[in-house]
């Protein structure tokens, strides 16, 4: 007894220490400096050895949920950096872990629905500021130019006092804005240098055409990005033999509950979304017989229709893949990152806070 009233004690005097110190303004500053230093220090999100990565930056579709942005993922092949997709949400997820956008190469559009494409303007700007050397390339469909267009235009006040305040020395006005690069069914190679090759071709995401996916290979490892889309035979072509598979999905079950809800408070503009965007998403069960006919070696969901936001939700949003894939695949959340590193047949799997 005595023991825990002299720890009892001593706790309490360390309480009041500690209380005390946090009081004093010198000490104050010391710890704020601290943390701001952590926070400028570059995160090694990525293993060192050579590999190629991806780094989920959003996971959800335009569902809201607060802990999850909209579409995103981060590409890294060996020195290379890309962007797939980039949801709203998302450049908040890529700025707190500290990611080097001045280094990101290209941002790669799968297709132009907002929930693919809001959080560009943030991209853009930050890229610039990291002291990128060029504009910002932006691969993507027909429309492309259009969207990036509109994009510099809204955003030129913005460019002009920014250029104005900080001088041409900290954002160089020939780097500003973007570069519109549209992809081309008759040229589905759309980079290939230092052993990374990426191949770009059509998905089934009507009324949206052409809406794209994208098969990323480097140094024998391989991953593909299916995009919003049914399922198509480009995408089982494209999957052949490849390492990991990220596909799009539709929880029916669960879409059908909400639809039923929706309808019967009398929503009809619910509904109907709800009872359209079954038409040009694949559900779930099927998506993993699709990776089964494509011989993936992992299967990744990602873009959740809806995303799950509790275990109850994540049982029904998972119901049945098992019966027809009994391993190897996962639900993406943001921070799930995939490494594949060269020279192995590993696939390594691991959460970014």
């Amino acid at each position: 007894m005595k023991f825990i009233k002299y720890l009892f004690i001593v706790l309490i005097l360390l309480g009041t220490l500690s209380y005390g110190l946090f009081q004093i303004s010198g000490v104050q500053d010391f710890l704020a400096k601290k943390s701001i230093e952590q926070q400028f220090k570059q995160r090694n999100l990525f293993s060192e050895e050579d590999a190629l990565s991806a780094l989920v930056c959003g996971s959800r579709s335009p569902f809201p949920d607060p802990d999850r942005a909209e579409t995103c993922i981060l590409v890294k092949a060996g020195q290379n950096l890309f962007v797939v997709d980039i949801g709203d949400g998302s450049m908040s997820n890529l700025q707190k872990w500290q990611v080097d956008l001045g280094k990101v190469d290209a941002v790669l559009l799968t297709h132009l629905h907002s929930d693919h494409i809001a959080d560009l303007p943030g991209l853009n700007f930050a890229s610039w500021l990291g002291g990128r050397s060029e504009k910002l390339k932006v691969f993507g469909p027909e429309g492309v130019e259009v969207l990036v267009e509109g994009f510099e235009k809204a955003y030129s006040e913005d460019t002009k006092f920014r250029v104005t305040h900080h001088g041409e020395g900290v954002l160089p006005l020939d780097t500003a804005g973007y570069e519109p690069i549209i992809v081309q069914p008759d040229k589905p190679i759309i980079f290939e240098k230092d052993n990374l090759k990426i191949t770009a071709f059509t998905v089934s995401h009507e009324p949206v055409e052409p809406a794209l996916g994208f098969r990323f290979d480097y140094k024998g490892r391989s991953i593909l990005f299916s995009g919003d889309t049914m399922a198509d035979e480009n995408v089982i072509q494209n999957a052949n033999g490849i390492d990991v598979l990220f596909h799009d999905a539709i929880a029916l079950e669960l879409i059908h509950t909400i639809r039923d809800i929706a309808s019967e408070s009398g929503n009809d503009t619910l509904t109907k979304i709800l009872d359209d965007i079954q038409t040009y998403h694949e559900n779930t069960i099927r998506v993993a017989d699709l990776a089964n006919e494509a011989e993936a070696g992992y299967l990744v969901y990602y873009h959740l229709i809806p995303s799950p936001r509790s275990s109850l939700a994540e049982t029904l949003w998972t119901r049945g893949i098992d019966e027809v894939r009994s391993e190897n695949w996962i639900l993406s959340k943001d921070g799930t990152l995939v490494t594949l590193p060269v020279g192995t047949d590993e696939i390594i799997f691991d959460t970014i806070e």
